[in-house]
């Protein structure tokens, strides 16, 4: 039986994903930019690959980010499980984030936001 990937991994490869997700970059630029396929990527971003020093250098001069980013919002205890997963980490709220940013207008955000609380409530 295989074992499961480290929590710490686990979380540095959905940070490398929210990154990329949040410039609207494919797996296939990231790939590119950092001299590997997107399948590797794939497994980066999953966690079932470890992320050398010399490549989270890499993604991390790809994405535009310190290195530290990728490690942002580790506990001190990682969850032993999947379970724990970061609900802010879903590609659904990453796309709608990135779109969001996007908006320049002032009024136009906050207009966003109370869409978003009525809608919610």
């Amino acid at each position: 039986m295989k074992n499961s990937p480290h929590p710490v991994d686990l979380h540095v490869g959905s940070r490398i994903r929210q990154q990329r997700t949040l410039l609207g970059m494919s797996q296939s630029k990231l790939g590119d930019t950092a001299g590997i396929t997107f399948q590797q990527v794939q497994k980066y971003e999953r966690g079932s690959n470890r992320v050398s020093a010399s490549m989270m250098w890499k993604f991390a001069k790809a994405l535009q980010v310190p290195v530290a980013t990728f490690f942002e919002g580790l506990p001190d205890e990682p969850a032993k499980s999947r379970a724990a997963k970061d609900p802010m980490a879903s590609t659904e709220v990453l796309t709608l984030a990135k779109h969001y940013i996007a908006v320049k207008k002032p009024q136009a955000r906050a207009a966003i936001r109370e869409l978003a609380k009525s809608l919610a409530a």
